[in-house]
């Protein structure tokens, strides 16, 4: 059964808009559902196209000779008005590659050198909040060097780059703000031993 059967675009922004769904629930009564989107028309939608094309990019980057930090930001954050501790990320541009991305991104947020590796299955994208948007983001693995700097930041930006080994992340976890992707993911560092990539090249 179609359960959606009419998109109506609601606002007009640069980089995130709403939509409207006319839709059919599973009793068949009729309702509205609200979905924010960063797809610019009602066509291009994941709900219409069904494509799995990431919106953006999330970075795990692993620091240091040991492989036994990670970086993470922790950027300002309007929805919560607070400061938000997260992977490095950002939107995947026209013509860009997730890879190429995220390598941009690790640079403009804090000055590092990104060197991905192919993570596979692990790497495609996944939903970030399916509830409210169709937002979908992919994950680049990988390790970074160089000095950390936040000289390349944009304006818009307040974001401050930490360089966090596994008791860090504990506290991290323990008391600040964290976005749950990051979370999950730091979560899975502190249990791990040695390089946590290694779970890549065991798969």
């Amino acid at each position: 059964m179609d359960r959606i059967r009419e998109v109506k675009k609601l606002t007009d922004n640069p980089f995130l808009n709403l939509y409207q769904f006319s839709t059919v629930q599973r009793s068949g009564k009729h309702s509205n559902y609200y979905v924010s989107s960063r797809r610019k028309q009602s066509d291009a939608l994941k709900a219409v196209t069904h494509d799995a094309q990431p919106d953006g990019v999330i970075i795990y980057g692993v620091y240091g000779e040991n492989k036994d930090k990670l970086v993470l930001v922790r950027q300002y954050r309007y929805p919560v008005g607070d400061y938000v501790y997260e992977f490095p990320a950002g939107l995947v541009e026209p013509g860009e590659d997730m890879m190429q991305a995220g390598i941009r991104e690790m640079f403009e947020e804090t000055g590092l050198t990104f060197r991905p590796i192919d993570a596979d299955e692990y790497q495609r994208p996944f939903f970030t909040s399916v509830g409210m948007t169709d937002e979908s983001c992919g994950t680049c693995f990988g390790y970074c060097e160089g000095t950390p700097t936040n000289a390349n930041q944009e304006d818009s930006e307040d974001i401050q780059v930490v360089i966090a080994d596994r008791a860090e992340c504990r506290r991290i976890l323990r008391e600040e703000n964290v976005a749950i992707m990051c979370a999950y993911m730091m979560m899975h560092f502190i249990a791990s031993a040695g390089d946590p990539l290694k779970f890549i090249e065991e798969k």
